[in-house]
């Protein structure tokens, strides 16, 4: 299949999705996108929904190339996508669900994912080598750093392995390391001078991570987008992370300058300050050694038992608002309500204090995450009714009196 140059209409694409596909009959493309959109519609949840995706202009259009071949159908799907690797690869994975076009039995099968950057930095090399060779002119001395520019962008980084993982070659004799996503996270780091580097290469956390956590101080560096927190949640859940760092928003750890990275890495946050900005309780490291806490031991109460405090009583606008709240469990976002307690907005949690600065006719603020000091005051201002969240911060109760916080206990 080709490979070369292709234009997909979409300046923001990073990727092309090619499969193969092959029916036991006689179908046409109508079919065969029908069946795509058909086929994977809920497996990916609403915010992956193909044809939510093609509207947004997240993924291109759709192209099939067919041929017949003794009854028999075969060709080509190609999906360019502006998604990050981790959504990328589940839509792909997606497309290989179908089994069925039409009255044909069917079956894709994902060949490649391009990257399509690659092809546009490979093309920048090119072109630069041209230039260079095509100046007649001294080389003045401020030319020399562009000159370096271009070298360092044609030199290979000589990523070792640790156990089969792509690191640095410090990684085994260093006190910490940093815990990246994959081999050009590695290398892109390798020539900032970061040499106790590794990457995970995937959301499964290999085994040889996991160690390396229980003897070493771990910094977990991740992108600034979707994928980057898939990695880190599963980080989180299976090995002893120390501290978080990220990529600025909407950028990948590959493609950071160096004074990027040294500022990302220097904004680190300890693992406990990023689980309570999110709303989830550091692990009782005694609990995660198998170890349980000892009981303690009640004094003996003479008289009558102490009778248990009653829950107070919902309303009918808190419960509805309780029931948002569920809905959002695990998601780790916020949503602003109208007056009439319907969504109308749904944002990350490390973006609702300034969305909601920007936001007109809130009545209400739900959220997956810790009710903080900041959040109720920029309510406050904005005429916010109700804030309801999991748990509520170190609040003053005089900041309390405008607006009323709900909680689930």
């Amino acid at each position: 299949m080709s490979k070369g140059r292709t234009d997909y209409g979409n300046g923001a694409v990073k990727y092309v999705i090619r499969a193969k596909l092959r029916a036991n009959g006689y179908v046409e493309r109508p079919d065969v996108v029908g069946a795509i959109f058909g086929q994977t519609e809920g497996l990916l949840g609403d915010d992956l929904d193909l044809r939510r995706l093609l509207k947004t202009g997240r993924i291109g259009r759709i192209d099939v190339k067919l041929r017949n071949e003794n009854g028999k159908t075969v060709g080509e799907i190609i999906v360019p996508s502006s998604l990050d690797r981790v959504e990328t690869a589940l839509v792909a994975a997606a497309l290989e669900q179908v089994d069925r076009i039409g009255p044909c039995r069917a079956e894709v099968e994902v060949v490649s994912i391009d990257d399509i950057r690659k092809e546009k930095r490979e093309r920048m090399i090119r072109r630069a080598r041209e230039i260079l060779r095509e100046m007649v002119s001294e080389v003045t001395p401020d030319s020399s750093e562009l000159v370096q520019k271009v070298k360092e962008a044609v030199e290979d980084v000589e990523v070792e392995e640790y156990k089969g993982l792509p690191a640095g070659p410090n990684v085994e004799d260093s006190d910490a390391i940093i815990v990246v996503e994959g081999r050009a996270d590695v290398a892109n780091l390798l020539r900032c001078g970061i040499k106790n580097v590794i990457a995970v290469e995937g959301t499964n956390v290999p085994e040889a991570i996991v160690e390396l956590s229980k003897e070493k101080t771990v910094t977990a560096f991740v992108d600034g987008d979707r994928g980057g927190e898939l990695i880190l949640k599963e980080l989180l859940q299976v090995a002893d992370v120390d501290y978080v760092a990220k990529a600025p928003k909407g950028k990948e750890v590959e493609e950071l300058t160096r004074k990027e990275i040294k500022r990302a890495l220097e904004r680190k946050v300890p693992v406990e300050e990023y689980l309570k900005e999110i709303g989830e309780r550091p692990k009782d490291k005694e609990r995660e050694k198998g170890k349980k806490p000892k009981p303690k031991k009640r004094p003996e109460r003479r008289g009558r038992p102490r009778k248990k405090k009653a829950r107070p009583k919902r309303g009918p606008q808190e419960r509805r608002l309780l029931d948002r709240l569920k809905r959002l469990k695990g998601t780790f976002r916020a949503e602003f309500l109208d007056e009439g307690l319907k969504p109308v907005k749904e944002v990350e949690l490390d973006e609702l204090v300034e969305k909601l600065k920007s936001e007109d006719g809130v009545r209400a603020v739900v959220l997956d995450g810790v009710i903080t000091r900041r959040l109720v005051e920029a309510a406050r201002e904005k005429g916010v009714k109700y804030v309801v969240g999991v748990k509520e911060g170190d609040l003053d109760p005089e900041i309390k009196k405008d607006v009323k916080i709900i909680t689930m206990s």
